[in-house]
């Protein structure tokens, strides 16, 4: 089954591009010949963007993990400033 569009097309039979898009996959849209976009099921696009891995397991895994590196804010008051009306 072909599953490349011209734009065109998809256009006029976007709910007919949408159900092949959720029974059979993936879909192409060409413009000109070229191929510009993929449309794909909502669950696969969330698969996809997904982060691999959480945020804490990221630090984790980070280089400076254990080098303790210390970070400390300046805790001195925000510079004055005058606003004229």
């Amino acid at each position: 089954m072909n599953n490349n569009w011209q734009l065109q097309t998809a256009k006029s039979k976007f709910s007919e591009l949408v159900e092949r898009t959720l029974h059979h996959g993936a879909q192409v849209v060409t413009r000109h010949g070229k191929k510009v976009v993929v449309i794909v099921p909502f669950e696969e696009y969330e698969q996809l963007t997904r982060p691999k891995e959480s945020l804490t397991q990221f630090l984790i895994a980070s280089p400076l993990a254990g080098s303790e590196l210390s970070i400390d804010r300046d805790k001195s008051m925000p510079r004055k400033i005058e606003i004229e009306p």
